[in-house]
C-alpha cells in the first residue's frame, strides 16, 4: 500500500483509525518523509488538545451554527454507521473535518465557533526567524521563515525568479555544514512569473539553523538565505 501524501490517512492514523496494514504503510512513508513527519507532529498537537470525539458528536452532530464542514462529515457519517469500515471512515472523516478547521481557518473545532469578523491570528513559536535574500549571478530571490519545534524546523518560503522546468528542493544547512531537504518541487510557468510558496521539514535542530538554500536536482543553488 502506497500512502503518498495523504493528510485524511495521516489524521486517522493520530486518531489510531487505521488497521494494522495501513499503520504500517504510513509510518513507512513518514520515516521517509520530513514533510509527512513534521504534519504529524502537528496532528498529534491537535489531537491531545482535542481530547477525544465525543459519543454525542456522532449521534447529534455539533451545536446549531456549527462548523458546516463538521456538520456535513458528521451527518455523512451518521448514514454510513455500522460495521469496522465505516467506523473507520467515521474516523478518517472526524479527522479531515478537525484538520481543515484547524489548518484552513475554519475557526471551529467540534462545534466551538469564533466570532466570524475576527481577524486571524496566527502566534508564532518563540525563536521563530525570518530573513530574505536574492542571488546577484541567478537573480533568484527567497524569503524564509524558520519556526522551531521539538528537535526539528517547520520551514515556509516564498521564492521567485527560477526558471520554469528546473526540478528543486529547500535545502536547511546546519552550523555544521550538514544539508537537510525540507521539500521539492517543479517550478511551473506559473511559478516561474509569480513565484512558488512552499512550506516543509527538515530533521535540523532549531539553534544549529545556519542557512535556507534553493538547489535543482543538479546541485546549482539558486539562492541561499542565511538565518
Amino acid at each position: 500500500m502506497n500512502t503518498g501524501h495523504d493528510a485524511q490517512l495521516l489524521g486517522a492514523y493520530a486518531l489510531g483509525a487505521l488497521d494494522e496494514r495501513e499503520v504500517r504503510a504510513v509510518e513507512e512513508h513518514v520515516a521517509a518523509c520530513t514533510r509527512c513527519a513534521g504534519e504529524l507532529a502537528e496532528l498529534r498537537q491537535l489531537h491531545d488538545a482535542l481530547g477525544e470525539v465525543p459519543p454525542e458528536a456522532m449521534l447529534d452532530g455539533p451545536p446549531d451554527g456549527g462548523d458546516l464542514l463538521l456538520q456535513r462529515t458528521l451527518r455523512q457519517v451518521r448514514a454510513e454507521r455500522g460495521g469496522q469500515e465505516r467506523k473507520r471512515r467515521f474516523a478518517v472523516g472526524v479527522a479531515a473535518a478537525a484538520v481543515a478547521a484547524a489548518f484552513l481557518g475554519g475557526g471551529v473545532i467540534v462545534g466551538q465557533q469564533s466570532a466570524p469578523d475576527a481577524p486571524e491570528v496566527v502566534a508564532l513559536p518563540p525563536g521563530t526567524r525570518t530573513s530574505s535574500g536574492t542571488d546577484a549571478a541567478t537573480g533568484a530571490s527567497m524569503t524564509a521563515t524558520v519556526k522551531p519545534a521539538a528537535g526539528w524546523v517547520r520551514i515556509s518560503t516564498d521564492i521567485k525568479g527560477i526558471p520554469a522546468g528546473q526540478k528543486c528542493r529547500i535545502m536547511v544547512v546546519g552550523k555544521d555544514g550538514t544539508r537537510a531537504e525540507a521539500g521539492s518541487w517543479l517550478v511551473s510557468p506559473a511559478g516561474e512569473r509569480d513565484g512558488t510558496k512552499l512550506d516543509g521539514a527538515a530533521l535540523v535542530p532549531p539553534d544549529q539553523v545556519a542557512a535556507v538554500e534553493v538547489e535543482n536536482f543538479d546541485g546549482k543553488t539558486f539562492v541561499s538565505v542565511p538565518v
